[in-house]
Order: structure tokens, then sequence, then C-alpha cells
């Protein structure tokens, strides 16, 4: 996917208008709506059989994406929870065995594939159960929980060449994270120094009664990562690709302050990563405010904001319902020293000088669709002009065709069958895995921690990950 950043338009500025436009893009998307019903037989023929253990929140979240999918189908549903069963079933539809046990369904052997979507506590015991079944593997982030399990996963998928194993970060499916990545590739934004992310929400979990503590689990050391695993690694590893690298280092500061509810996990937490040549990553998340400045204010929660010495992305995933978006600033030029800027905008406080510089205006980020390669017909050429005149008139702006999560299940399930290595692979997976349990080790103990710990961690007379939080 090539990604040029939208320019300004040729001499149809001039005589295209808005009810012009819109009338070519929607006479364009009627010629490439529906598929040959012949293509969808093909497909269902070769189907990828899957199961799905833990159908609670999360997996019947995908069951939802997974019904309309056609390369998979479902043989088998497995949770402990007869309602989540039912739910599951009503969800998937067909007639998908049930099973209480995980170990009965990874005996079937009509299941090709499974998908691991229960409390991330139970995320390894159960994929390297799956693996050493010979079965394909998608599990959820954080794909581990301990260090020793890190060490113990990446050692058995080096013995499972045929096998598949895929990491739910849907990111790194997303068409508009795709195109910001290559911005960035093509040198647009220059030398990408920072990355600020959050994930702020009002309240965010709360505790539900009657269920106990698996109903909860999120909000228990015991089984979950808390705000970190849940939420940060994705963000986390945002980072990692727009930047190309790891991070050296974590330190923060987290603590309970508003979620006193008889939870144990922290629900405010600020994080800053020290990546190699000055690089940065800082991260918010806090239950008391979900608004968020990206994209002029029009999503909330969760965003990244990317920044380089030429420009800047602002990006957010959205939702089902709110696609993914994204924009960019080109950076103001500054003036040649303070002196060049004396007499024009100067304000000076507590012996600083500040010189002020205008804003830019927000462009926003072309997918491919929307650029000219030069072999386009005649009707292409013109809807992708029309598009691109909406977009800098304010009237529309870029959305993805799909969503993330069916992009990346539907690369699951091609995996399956050609082994393709995935983009959110075994070591994607296991360096997300590993920045949430050190990124909690310096929020528990208070101190710079280096990634380089990991290394001994987990291991024969190494100490703790974690240490119990301290309440009050």
């Amino acid at each position: 996917m090539a990604m040029t950043p939208i320019t300004n338009m040729t001499r149809r500025d001039a005589v295209k208008t808005a009810v012009g436009a819109a009338a070519l893009v929607t006479a364009a998307a009627s010629i490439v709506e529906g598929a040959p019903a012949i293509m969808k037989a093909r497909a269902a023929s070769n189907s990828v059989q899957f199961g799905m253990v833990g159908t609670g929140s999360r997996g019947s979240y995908l069951l939802k994406h997974l019904k309309g999918i056609d390369t998979g189908q479902c043989a088998a549903i497995c949770d402990i929870s007869d309602a989540a069963l039912d739910k599951a079933q009503q969800t998937i539809g067909g007639n998908p065995k049930r099973y209480k046990d995980y170990r009965e369904l990874l005996a079937d052997k009509n299941v090709e594939a499974v998908f691991v979507t229960v409390p991330l506590f139970l995320h390894f015991p159960v994929t390297k159960d799956a693996l050493d079944a010979g079965k394909h593997v998608f599990c959820e982030k954080s794909l581990v929980f301990k260090p020793e399990e890190a060490h113990e996963l990446r050692a058995l998928v080096a013995t499972k060449p045929k096998q598949l194993l895929q990491t739910g970060l849907q990111r790194r499916y997303s068409a508009m994270y795709q195109a910001a990545r290559q911005m960035i590739e093509k040198g647009t934004l220059g030398e990408v120094t920072y990355v600020q992310a959050q994930w702020n929400r009002n309240p965010g979990w709360k505790m539900k009664k009657d269920v106990g503590e698996m109903g909860n689990w999120r909000l228990f050391r015991k089984y979950s990562g808390g705000l970190v695993a849940e939420l940060a690694s994705h963000q986390i590893d945002v980072a990692d690709w727009m930047l190309g690298m790891t991070p050296e280092s974590v330190m923060g500061l987290g603590s309970q302050d508003f979620m006193k509810d008889g939870r144990d996990i922290l629900d405010n937490v600020q994080l800053i990563y020290k990546y190699p040549k000055g690089r940065r990553l800082v991260w918010t998340g806090i239950p008391t405010s979900s608004h968020w400045a990206g994209v002029g204010g029009q999503r909330t929660e969760m965003g990244e904001i990317i920044s380089g010495t030429k420009g800047s992305i602002h990006i957010t995933i959205g939702d089902d319902t709110n696609k993914p978006i994204g924009m960019w600033f080109r950076e103001p030029t500054p003036p040649a020293t303070v002196e060049a800027a004396k007499g024009k905008k100067e304000a000076t406080k507590a012996g600083a000088t500040m010189v002020s510089a205008a804003g830019s205006k927000g462009l926003p980020i072309l997918l491919d669709r929307d650029l000219m390669k030069g072999n386009e017909s005649f009707l292409e050429k013109e809807m992708k002009f029309a598009r691109q005149w909406l977009y800098m008139k304010g009237v529309m702006v870029p959305l993805e065709d799909k969503n993330p999560v069916d992009t990346e299940l539907e690369s699951f399930f091609d995996g399956c069958r050609t082994l393709k290595r995935p983009k959110a692979d075994l070591e994607v997976g296991l360096n997300d895995s590993t920045a949430v349990i050190l990124s909690n080790l310096a929020l528990d103990e208070g101190r710079t921690v280096l990634f380089s710990e990991i290394d001994k961690m987990g291991k024969p007379g190494a100490k703790p990950a974690v240490k119990p939080v301290k309440k009050g």
C-alpha cells in the first residue's frame, strides 16, 4: 500500500462542487459493491474449522465479527459458564460443539485453530496446550502474564514451524495505521522522536456485583495486568512500530485514587518509556475524563500523537461505530534565531524568551484507494479527485472500508493455510508482553526498570516480577 500525504489540488479545485463530487463517490461505490456468490462458496468450502476458548466479553465480541467471515467456521466453543456458552452460540449461530473443559476442545480433531480469549493469567497455559495439540493459535494480548512464560513460549514456538501463532493487536492490521507508518518510512514527518498516547476513561471498569473475583478478573492482580495490560499494551505496540524499535527502560507513577471498590489494580497511571536515540513514549490512563484532544476532539478515550521534526500525526483506532481516523500536521517553520524574531511575535516571562509560531492546518491521511497511481480509468480518476476535494473542504474524512478486527481475523485464517508470518507475530506479542510486565514492575517498585532485566527474570533464582501493591 503506497501512501502520499495530500497536497494542493489541481485545476479541478475550481470546478468541483460538493454535489457533483458526492455523486461520483456514490456512483463508483455502486460498481464495487458486492461479490460473486461463487467466491463465497469457494471460501466456505476451504474454511478453517476453529474453536473459541473463552466466550465472555472478548470472545463474544470476536464471534460477532467471525460470523461474517467465510474463511472460518466455528466448530466448537468452550467456557465454564453455561450463560456464556448460550450467548456465544446465539451470536455465532449454527451448531458448534460445546465444552466446559478446554482440553476436551483441544482433543477435538475437527478443530484446526483455536482462539484464546480467556482471562490474561490463563493465556499462556491454554496457548501452550493448544500448540502442543497441533492447533494454530490466535491469542489475545497480552500474550503471556509472567516472565517465565515469555521464555518458555519462545522456545516452544521454535519447535512448531508448521503452526501459526498470532497476537491480537488489531492496530497492526489497520489501513490507517499502516498508512501512518508508510508516511514515516517516506520521511514525511522527518525524524520521529516522540509518541504521546492515552487511554483515559470516565470511569472505566466498574466492579460487578454477585459474580466474585473471576467475574471481575480485570480488577485483580492475580488474574490481570491492570490498565497496562488491558489498555496501554495496544499503544506501546504502536510506539514500537512507529519508532521502529523497542524501549530501553521505563519509569512511572501509579496509584489507586478513585475506584475504591475492592479492586487491587491501579486506576491512575502515567508511564514514560525511554527508547534508543533519545526517543520517548509517554502514556497515561485515568478514570476521570474520556476527552482526547487529537483529531480535533472527534474521538474519545484513546489515541496517539506521533511527532517528528517535520510534522505530527494524530491517529486512533476508533470502535465498531467510529472507524479509524488519522490527520497529520506540518511542523510550523520556526524562526532561524531568537534574534531574527524580535519585533514579531515575542513574549518574555521569568527571564525566558518565548517565540510563537502559527500552527498548521490538519490534513487527512490518504489511504490506498485515494492515491493516484497512473493506471486509473476515467471514472476512478474522477472519483479520487472528488474524494480529495471533499477531504480538503472538510466535507468528509478518509475512513477505512473495513474494521481492523475483521482484517486481523481474515489474516489469521489465511495464515492457517499459507503459514504466512502474521503482522502481529510471536516477537511482536512478546515485546508487548515484556513491556507490560516491566511497566507494572516500575510502578510497583517506584524505580526505573531496564528492559534488559527480562533476560534473567523468571529463571531459576530470579526474584518475582511484580510485588503486591500497598493499599491505602
